[in-house]
């Protein structure tokens, strides 16, 4: 069982929320892994996948038969409302060509984020789900943590006043930037269409609404640029496929055997999904893909990458309040920073330890350097649960649990992620990189 620390807890006699999931990939497992945790809370009743292993997989996992199993959205749909919910689970680029039609359909969702690759698909989904009166919840699971959960409680609480400016950080660790958006599924924009401040930081920036929301985004600018991963930065001597023709195997920071052989759990699910018709692949299975023309096999210096590794925004709010985000990849290891500034005091934080400090203006002598009163939140969020190293902080399921009190009717928690309280978040994003594209002009926001 979970702790769930969003409100009230739910009664054993409450049935559970049915869904099936669409797209079965690793979010949507991650999500559905309720339905083992907390059954009272969610039942999984079928999936949609045009993959016959996944579905075999999703099936086996959380059984159900095998007339529950649909190859994709549209077909799922043809059937009418089969569930309560469908857990959307499918790449970024897929989610309008999914949404809508389970949305027309009947169903709730549960949308991982980016829920829109660019703007104009945003819309069509809000619409969609407008028009139907739909229940629709984009997984930005952050907010669920401890960590950024006990800021919002604080500033919600009024402990440092307005808020003057925002400023959040997130490094990309090397191991992250290289295998996810430099070999991996979110490295060439022409073929993932998503950025990487989109599909990295939409949950920055998101928290930054959410941190803000007693006002209004109105001016987005951004600079940002490919830096390290080019062909002309290769070393001397560099081959095209690590362990077949690269003499730097051994040696090179980025080389596939140091970072998948070496360590072959580390990105499991993206470097070894080529494998997954094999029931136990053997590391000689493993070997042999990074020996091939694979993606994850290729020099990082010699791949098809185009998105940035590194992008700053500037944002202007509607209270004459400002916010920064910073962006860099390669970063030795994982961070996101927060710090708020009030006119009664400030927040700073690092997701990653878990702990934040309240800062309290407060000028009598017996203040922390006559200034102000300082106060040490540890949350001793510890293992498996801190930040980058386990559930996104514990916000997977604690967002899955609330996402079942959402479909309910009952009150959600302060971080409910509703799809029009994500709007903000995600046309910052969309209006920086128009903004980066275009020499850091700035851009207009209009939600």
């Amino acid at each position: 069982m979970i702790a769930i620390f969003i409100g009230e807890g739910v009664t054993m006699e409450q049935k559970p929320i049915t869904a099936i999931i669409v797209g079965a990939g690793h979010r949507a497992f991650v999500y559905s892994k309720l339905a083992k945790t907390n059954p009272e809370m969610l039942k999984i009743v079928g999936v949609a996948d045009p993959n016959p292993i996944r579905r075999k997989k999703a099936m086996e996992e959380f059984g159900f038969s095998e007339d529950m199993c649909f190859e994709n959205a549209e077909e799922l749909a043809k059937h009418g409302k089969l569930a309560d919910t469908v857990i959307n689970g499918t790449m970024d680029e897929q989610h309008l060509e999914t949404a809508v039609p389970l949305l027309n359909a009947g169903y709730d969702m549960l949308l991982e984020k980016p829920f829109a690759p660019n703007e104009d698909e945003m819309r069509q989904i809000v619409d969609c789900a407008k028009k139907n009166n739909s229940k629709v919840m984009i997984c930005h699971v952050l907010r669920y943590t401890p960590f950024y959960y006990g800021i919002k409680e604080r500033i919600v609480n009024g402990e440092i006043g307005d808020i003057i400016n925002i400023q959040t950080t997130e490094h990309v660790s090397y191991h992250h930037l290289s295998t996810s958006y430099v070999r991996g599924k979110w490295a060439n924009k022409d073929k993932c269409h998503t950025t990487m401040l989109l599909a990295k930081c939409c949950h920055d920036l998101d928290i930054m609404m959410w941190m803000m929301s007693e006002t209004k985004p109105t001016q987005i600018s951004s600079f940002g640029g490919k830096f390290q991963f080019k062909p002309e930065n290769a070393p001397k001597g560099a081959g095209t496929i690590c362990m077949k023709d690269c003499p730097l195997v051994d040696t090179c920071v980025y080389s596939t055997k140091r970072l998948y052989i070496d360590h072959p759990d580390r990105w499991a699910f993206y470097v070894w999904s080529a494998l997954e018709n094999i029931e136990n692949p053997t590391i000689e299975d493993k070997i042999a893909l990074m020996k091939s023309d694979n993606p994850y096999a290729r020099c990082i210096y010699k791949c098809d990458n185009n998105v940035v590794d590194h992008q700053s925004v500037l944002v202007n709010f509607a209270s004459g309040a400002t916010g920064t985000h910073n962006m860099v990849g390669g970063s030795a290891e994982p961070r996101r920073d927060i710090h708020i500034i009030g006119t009664k005091g400030e927040i700073f934080g690092n997701f990653e330890e878990s702990k934040f400090t309240v800062l309290k203006i407060n000028p009598s002598p017996d203040a922390h350097n006559e200034e102000c009163d300082v106060e040490e939140v540890d949350l001793k969020v510890t293992g498996d649960m801190v930040g980058a190293y386990g559930g996104h902080g514990g916000g997977d399921e604690r967002l899955a649990a609330d996402f079942v009190k959402f479909i309910r009717g009952e009150k959600p928690s302060l971080a409910c992620t509703s799809i029009f309280d994500s709007v903000a978040g995600h046309l910052s994003v969309y209006l920086a990189d128009e903004s980066r594209e275009n020499g850091g002009m700035p851009q207009e926001v209009k939600l």
